[in-house]
């Protein structure tokens, strides 16, 4: 028994140039494709789950750690001491007040002097020094910067301290092999106190711009060689265009790492630099006056602010950097 062939749709016969009929040809037929939807994710599904709950520890660590005293420091800077002589607890302006006058004032500027100036001199020296080590190719020197890097960055306090007081002090073994103090050097003022925090800020902007450098694609050097442009016109029209965002991030950065040291001040120079950190503990510990307890939370909330201000200018800079580079 034979089954009748299965009739296929055939187009239009093509005539030949000639006017005759030509051979008919068989069009293929493509059946439609249907493609199921593909389900919408609802934004409450994403939240719904188990997943936030990993971020509960750094939630509750954020919130102990740093919001309770954050808010006990604002409700302190606008109330007086407990030891005051008005009585405590009462809302008052004068903390803030103070904290902007007199000795107070100079030591607020005198931070962000000294914070300012580091942070310039470590981004102008480890720029060159993180470039020397992403371009070298042994790369056994790079991991031994890097490394070396990362302990010095961490390294502070007493022992650095100690370190400079035992080398470039008054009775230091470099100071007396050079004779530094007939030059006028002297490690407890503010320039000596410029070069110990450069120590630990340059090793810092080594590890926080040696990321933007190997961003640093080898054909925009390339196409800036093919067309003539020196070494100099090319880090001026090509690399530090791109670079300027990363470069004024690591400057914020080291700049509130300056702004918050303390230990390494207080023990090497004392009071000899007034420093706003150095006068929070002096209020604290009543070394200057009495009940001055709230006085040392508004010089906190000062430092606060300033804190803020500078990731307020460093998180869009990361961002802007990261988008260039990435």
């Amino acid at each position: 028994m034979t089954t009748a062939p299965t009739p296929v749709p055939t187009t239009p016969a093509a005539t030949s140039p000639g006017g005759g009929a030509g051979a008919s040809a068989t069009a293929t037929t493509t059946s439609p494709t249907t493609t199921a939807p593909v389900p919408r994710r609802r934004p409450l599904a994403r939240l719904g789950g188990a997943s936030w709950l990993a971020a509960v520890p750094l939630l509750l660590f954020f919130l102990i750690g740093f919001g309770l005293p954050t808010v006990a420091i604002v409700i302190g800077a606008f109330t007086t001491s407990s030891d005051a002589e008005t009585g405590a607890g009462q809302f008052t302006f004068d903390n803030l007040t103070d904290s902007l006058q007199g000795g107070y004032r100079t030591a607020m500027l005198s931070s962000l002097k000294l914070s300012a100036l580091t942070a310039l001199l470590a981004t102008a020296l480890g720029l060159p020094l993180a470039q020397a080590i992403v371009t070298s190719r042994h790369g056994w020197l790079r991991q031994a910067v890097l490394t070396a890097s990362g302990v010095l960055a961490n390294f502070g306090g007493l022992p650095l301290a100690f370190a400079f007081v035992a080398t470039l002090g008054n009775a230091g073994e470099i100071t007396k092999l050079l004779h530094l103090t007939d030059h006028g050097w002297s490690l407890y003022s503010f320039t000596g106190l410029t070069v110990v925090y450069l120590y630990f800020l340059v090793p810092l902007m080594v590890l926080t711009i040696t990321p933007a450098l190997d961003g640093l694609r080898t054909q925009w050097r390339e196409a800036a060689q093919n067309n003539r442009a020196t070494t100099l016109q090319y880090w001026l029209h090509v690399a530090l265009p791109i670079l300027l965002p990363s470069l004024l991030g690591g400057f914020v950065l080291l700049f509130g790492s300056a702004f918050a040291a303390y230990a390494t001040a207080a023990a090497m120079v004392g009071a000899t630099v007034p420093l706003v950190s150095r006068s929070i503990a002096d209020a604290l510990s009543g070394n200057v006056l009495v009940g001055q307890g709230n006085l040392a939370l508004a010089l906190s909330l000062n430092m606060i602010v300033v804190a803020v201000l500078v990731m307020a200018v460093y998180l869009p800079l990361q961002r802007r950097s990261t988008r260039w580079l990435s």
